[in-house]
């Protein structure tokens, strides 16, 4: 009968077998594929690089170990985990593709539905780490029985939607995810992916291949670039998997446990009382110029720190996240620099679903407009820019946060709207000078009346310019307020403070809603 000592050692012999994952060899290849190992990624994910592994003697079983039994992959080909990151506990999984291709086992998939089951009983925020090929098939090892038990799988998913809103999630792309692995990040509410390295695609190239004949490599398929810039499913493109780690953890900081909790409140050297001369000259005198809203925003925040969400998706809408007086918010603002601002089908749908992200984790929302409003045109209206936009209005009506806006320039039509117009409840709505607020500019006013007027024949320019001067006055800010339709003009270098104030104000607010199953949202 062997000693509790002898037991002990002949575990740690155990761990230590798992600890080299798929041998010195394996792990050399990922490094020099640019890749760390899925323990590295951890000790640089977790406080310390500390955490408690869960499922660390789980691997293959019964058939699928082979006729002999001797394939034992280390840890199923997935490390799973607890342990704090800013000294709050955060579940994890990481695939290891150094065993198997981080390929998704039976007994692995037990592993990863249980730091599920731990996040969201515990209430704190689920991160994958993806390196995987996908499903696990080797023939002659009991593989061919999962063709006929797909129909009991599906589970992953389902469950992530119910974790949705009630704990935050994250797939961080740090290698392939094809197939069932792609909808990890699919339904997570933050997916950063490591440049030319990540990946996602519903199946990858051999089997693009084997479908539709058509010869892809993976990075042009799914790679990080497509999806940061074309199909927005990517959050933000990090140069190595040190920089994604770390934006992973940044994410974190901004964010609640959980839907229950307020988000962290940090300390802040930065007074609210600062002024921004800047802010003086930044808007220029011509309505047809651009000019960068992110100097805006910058000026604005703690420290001018600002995380940026889907930065070179639909450029035209900035979505970050940032501090104001030590408190979390998520910026929604309006960019002129790109396509002026207006706003058009991905612009809506970014906007809606960063608007819905922090609204389920009780972030404060601050809009910045300055926008013409909806891209028009056959293009648009055939893809479907009025259900697009929908989503957007839902998103920002069915929002219960506190919501601020600052008007610094335009707001025309259906952007105004969008971006927290007086109807959409916001806490605090406030206009610099020289803004306007209108279903359109004056000019396009004119257009149309003169087609009326004239019957198609083109308005003499003196009368279209005492027009234009005419309705200008209707649609200038201080008409507005002289309705009380705005809660202030303001001078632009009180903007921080005038936001901080807001925050104040709205801290505890409460909204009533009626009773319902559930809003029906335009997709």
């Amino acid at each position: 009968m062997p000693t509790m000592r002898e037991r002990v050692a002949a575990l740690e012999a155990r761990r230590a077998k798992v600890q080299e994952m798929g041998g010195a060899d394996k792990i050399a290849k990922q490094h020099e594929r640019g890749k760390l190992s899925a323990r590295e990624r951890f000790a640089l994910f977790f406080d310390e690089g500390v955490f408690f592994e869960v499922g660390a003697h789980g691997t293959q079983m019964g058939v699928a170990s082979g006729p002999d039994g001797a394939d034992k992959p280390p840890a199923d080909a997935v490390v799973c985990g607890f342990g704090k990151v800013d000294g709050r506990v955060v579940c994890a999984a990481a695939y290891d593709f150094t065993v198997k291709g981080g390929s998704i086992g039976e007994v692995g998939e037990v592993k990863v539905t249980r730091m599920r089951e731990m996040a969201l009983k515990g209430r704190h925020p689920m991160v994958w780490f993806i390196d995987s090929a996908g499903a696990r098939i080797e023939p002659g090892r009991g593989s061919e029985d999962e063709i006929s038990r797909f129909a009991g799988s599906g589970h992953l998913f389902r469950e992530e939607v119910i974790m949705s809103g009630v704990v935050p999630q994250v797939a961080a792309m740090v290698g392939p995810g094809a197939a069932g692995t792609a909808y990890i990040p699919g339904l997570s509410d933050f997916v950063p992916m490591v440049k030319n390295i990540g990946s996602m695609a519903l199946a990858g190239p051999p089997l693009v291949k084997a479908v539709t004949g058509q010869d892809v490599e993976e990075q042009e398929l799914g790679g990080s670039k497509v999806h940061c810039e074309l199909s927005g499913v990517g959050d933000g493109e990090y140069p190595d998997d040190a920089s994604c780690i770390a934006a992973v953890r940044t994410y974190l900081s901004y964010f609640p446990s959980h839907c229950e909790e307020a988000p962290p409140i940090v300390p802040c050297a930065d007074p609210i009382e600062r002024r921004e001369e800047s802010l003086l000259d930044l808007v220029p005198d011509s309505p047809r110029r651009a000019f960068d809203m992110y100097k805006v925003i910058k000026a604005v925040v703690d420290h001018g720190s600002v995380f940026d969400i889907k930065p070179r998706y639909a450029r035209n809408l900035i979505t970050c996240l940032a501090r104001i007086n030590g408190r979390s918010v998520g910026v929604v603002a309006n960019n002129p620099m790109h396509l002026g601002g207006v706003l058009d089908i991905d612009a809506a749908d970014k906007g809606a679903h960063f608007i819905q992200l922090c609204d389920a984790f009780n972030i404060p929302l601050v809009f910045f407009q300055d926008t013409p409003g909806f891209m028009v045109g056959t293009k648009v209206e055939h893809a479907g820019i009025i259900r697009h936009g929908a989503k957007m209005l839902h998103a920002m009506s069915a929002a219960t946060v506190p919501k601020l806006t600052v008007v610094t320039r335009k707001a025309y039509g259906a952007g105004y709207f969008v971006m927290c117009g007086r109807a959409y409840e916001p806490d605090l709505l406030v206009a610099w000078p020289g803004a306007e607020i209108s279903v359109m500019g004056a000019e396009g006013m004119v257009g149309i009346a003169s087609r009326k007027l004239f019957r198609g024949e083109a308005m003499p320019a003196e009368m279209k310019q005492q027009m234009v001067e005419m309705i200008q006055g209707y649609i200038d800010v201080y008409k507005v307020a002289g309705w009380g339709l705005v809660d202030d003009v303001i001078d632009p270098r009180d903007t921080r403070k005038v936001l901080a104030w807001g925050l104040e104000l709205a801290q505890h607010k409460k909204l009533e809603r009626p009773w319902r199953k559930r809003g029906v949202m335009p997709v």
